[in-house]
């Protein structure tokens, strides 16, 4: 069972940033899915939880424009989409330092939701700050931030904050790889990079 925020469409969180014109040129994409129920071993299967394959090709370690920060994640249009999530964390929720993400890695040991870093769709954001089962981390305006940014990823990215044991920190998408939603959700962002006041990570003049 996939995660979804249940929040209304006609609520809002913070306004949404624009990207810098320099972040996502030449980035590749990613892709992260939410846990199912099940709390199969990665190691002991060819897929993670949400459907994408286990890998250890295919991986590039990505900076993250506009951080000082880098994360290992699935190339292609995941990644696209994971780094725009996290960039928009760095600039609406809290600043992610050098050392502050967490991506793919080994399967063996990992079950549930985490399963999804072994097939390099999953990323977790300052994960010793926000560590699994911790509830009460962020403040009322960093949540809505964060129901905002994946509001906008239109169901292409889920947040482990809506787990029943919470895990802050992490994010996946949420469809499987041949979801044309992904293509789509990535192909946008990458358009925002050609754009002024698109994106995220620069606040557009008031007028």
């Amino acid at each position: 069972m996939q995660i979804r925020d249940t929040d209304g469409p006609g609520g809002r969180g913070l306004p949404r940033r624009t990207l810098l014109l320099t972040g996502l040129a030449g980035a590749v994409a990613a892709g992260i899915s939410l846990p199912t129920a099940a709390q199969a071993s990665a190691a002991a299967g060819t897929t993670s939880a949400n459907g994408w394959p286990v890998t250890t090709g295919g991986i590039s370690t990505l900076p993250v424009p506009g951080t000082p920060a880098s994360v290992a994640l699935r190339e292609g249009e995941v990644s696209v989409v994971l780094l725009h999530v996290i960039r928009r964390f760095h600039y609406e929720v809290e600043e992610v330092a050098r050392h502050e993400l967490a991506g793919h890695r080994a399967a063996a040991g990992l079950t549930g939701h985490r399963t999804n870093y072994a097939s390099g769709t999953a990323v977790a954001v300052r994960p010793d700050a926000y560590p699994l089962g911790a509830e009460g981390v962020l403040f009322p305006h960093q949540e809505r931030a964060v129901r905002d940014i994946v509001r906008e990823c239109e169901g292409v990215v889920a947040w482990g904050g809506r787990l029943r044991r919470p895990h802050v920190a992490h994010f996946q998408i949420d469809v499987r790889p041949d979801d044309p939603r992904l293509r789509r959700l990535a192909a946008r962002i990458g358009g925002w990079t050609q754009l002024p006041g698109e994106g995220a990570g620069v606040f557009p003049l008031a007028a």
